[in-house]
């Protein structure tokens, strides 16, 4: 439980050499576990933090973990306060993929960046990014590009073969043959899953086409046109019918126009004969006038029309055979397939087009076993490129990490990096290889995996090693290492310290250490205390000036007991660490 007090700024000297403008520029923290306040100043170079056992030394890690998207509880919220705020900024004016994410997202704001990260007392958080709000999981990919957090069990994340392989791959820069890889193994999976699903239902297919096939050749043979059955069922009725519109036709033509004692053509004739004279002595006869006159002449064309369809009738009883017959097997087929009759043509339309289709897909079936042969042709393509060129790396970086612990008192150690590509293995998005870290610490002994063969504190160098290769190649300038020198000691420390300041002076490097020898080599030095009242406990952070260094390297040496010899060593050693 810590209570963080006032405002820290850290001296920037020994750090106007430096080539790059720091990157992580300020922490502020509220209400965080129990810490009330803390702002601190962040500048270049290599920043060491100290203190004493559970002083809280790692405090800031934690915060700036929370704050690029690290998972929130209510158990962050101090005791008493209603929410737990971190803010960190950053400048990104040398971040190039920070840069581009932030114009991309349309948050970029000249070339600071303020992060802001709020939690409640029931667990649940805000992110905001220069005042906007963001997504968590966008809070975490703008992370990626801004510091990379190095905790104490880091190095017990380099014996799996998984991130051993992520290591040399992060350390080689493989992101395009991995996109490639991956690209390609995602056409080939897509495609195999879909020959699968076509193979699987191949059975279930041949069964369908084999009823398709014996329903199309029945329609095929009956062979219903278009439209076909509304004219069909029309004339049959027709024909059904045409002794009846024959007669009936005849006795309306005669009752119109040839019955001799009284047909209607004559009868309205007649009318209009007499009521023509009778229209003259009253003018409203007129327009019934007209109306008769106009009745006889359609009665006239009505007449000769009936003429000419009774003269055209036809009875004729093959044809009335043959439609019946059509007929009748049109109304058989459409319960046989249980649509309606004049359905029966789109109907066996449709049918020829699933048979057709899964005619084709057997086709297709041929054709996708020969499209993944090509394809994993390409798969293993990509996958050997990236495995010659893991294996190209792999002897670079293992050089590199071997260098390293000869000068962490590991001088008979040797160290591989092997890279064994299944050729016959099953495809993946990571390629065919499995990487092993191999490595023999002392002078004859056979080489063997790593977690095999290290201690502890030998465990602890290589992953240092292997740590402060990977950041001096990432593109990432703000590099956070959290006790990862634990195990280590003596002279071994003083090398673990130079790599770090060798580090910060084209980096921004923060490390929490209790190593005298790391800290001294540290460009500033920042000091954490805890205090108790039996009631509350507080933790202070302040900047050490060079005499406050002396002393405290002291108490790192020696212990809680100050004597002269231990202040005499201790500024000796930050003579000789800065020299």
């Amino acid at each position: 439980m810590f209570i963080f007090t006032g405002t820290v700024y850290l001296n920037m000297l020994f750090c106007m050499f430096l080539s790059r403008v720091y990157m992580l520029t300020h922490l502020s923290i509220r209400n965080f576990a129990v810490v009330k306040t803390l702002d601190v100043d962040f500048s270049q170079g290599m920043t060491a933090i100290t203190g004493e056992t559970g002083a809280g030394k790692s405090i800031s890690v934690d915060a700036l973990g929370l704050c690029l998207g690290d998972r929130a509880d209510s158990s962050m919220v101090r005791t008493g306060a209603n929410k737990a705020e971190v803010s960190a900024g950053f400048n990104v004016k040398q971040l190039p993929e920070a840069l581009k994410w932030l114009e991309e997202h349309e948050l970029l704001d000249d070339d600071e960046v303020l992060i802001r990260r709020i939690v409640s007392t029931e667990g649940r958080s805000k992110a905001f990014v220069n005042g906007t709000p963001v997504p968590l999981q966008q809070l975490k990919n703008l992370g990626q590009f801004l510091l990379s957090i190095h905790g104490q069990h880091a190095h017990q994340q380099i014996l799996k073969s998984d991130n051993q392989r992520r290591l040399l791959d992060k350390y080689a820069e493989h992101d395009p043959l991995l996109a490639k890889v991956a690209d390609c193994y995602q056409t080939l999976r897509t495609q195999q899953q879909r020959y699968q699903n076509l193979l699987e239902g191949r059975q279930q297919r041949e069964d369908r086409s084999q009823l398709l096939s014996y329903q199309i050749q029945e329609l095929d043979e009956y062979a219903m046109a278009e439209g076909e059955f509304v004219a069909l069922e029309t004339e049959h009725k027709k024909l059904s019918n045409s002794q009846s519109l024959l007669e009936q036709s005849q006795i309306s033509f005669h009752k119109l126009y040839e019955a001799e004692e009284f047909n209607a053509l004559s009868a309205v004739q007649s009318c209009v004969d007499q009521l023509t004279e009778l229209q003259e002595h009253d003018p409203n006869l007129k327009p019934i006038v007209n109306m008769l006159v106009e009745a006889s002449i359609q009665i006239n064309e009505a007449a000769n029309e009936l003429r000419t369809y009774t003269e055209q009738l036809e009875i004729d009883p093959m044809r009335m055979q043959n439609v019946e017959n059509r007929y009748s097997q049109a109304l058989d087929l459409s319960r046989k397939h249980n649509v309606k009759p004049e359905m029966l043509y789109g109907f066996h339309q449709q049918l020829s087009i699933e048979f057709s289709e899964l005619v084709k897909n057997d086709s297709l079936l041929e054709e996708l076993k020969v499209n993944l042969c090509e394809l994993e042709q390409q798969y293993h393509h990509a996958a050997n490129k990236l495995g010659l060129s893991r294996q190209k790396a792999a002897k670079s970086f293992a050089k590199q990490v071997e260098h390293h612990i000869h000068q962490m008192n590991m001088a008979e150690s040797v160290f591989k990096i092997d890279v064994e590509h299944l050729a016959q293995g099953t495809p993946n998005k990571l390629g065919l290889d499995i990487v092993h870290f191999m490595v023999s610490t002392n002078k004859g002994q056979a080489l063997d995996n790593l977690e095999k063969v290290v201690s502890g504190g030998e465990l602890s160098r290589i992953g240092l090693a292997i740590q402060v290769i990977s950041s001096s190649n990432s593109d990432i300038a703000t590099m956070i290492f959290d006790e990862v020198d634990s195990g280590i000691s003596g002279s071994t420390a003083s090398v673990v310290g130079q790599l770090l300041r060798k580090l910060g002076e084209s980096s921004q490097v923060i490390c929490v250490t209790h190593l005298p020898q790391v800290a001294a080599r540290a460009h500033n030095q920042m000091f954490v205390t805890k205090f108790s009242d039996k009631k509350t406990t507080e933790t202070h952070m302040i900047c050490l000036q060079e005499s406050e260094r002396i002393e405290e390297l002291a108490r790192l040496l020696a212990g809680d007991t100050l004597t002269e010899k231990a202040i005499a060593n201790a500024r000796e050693l930050l003579q000789i660490s800065n020299s």
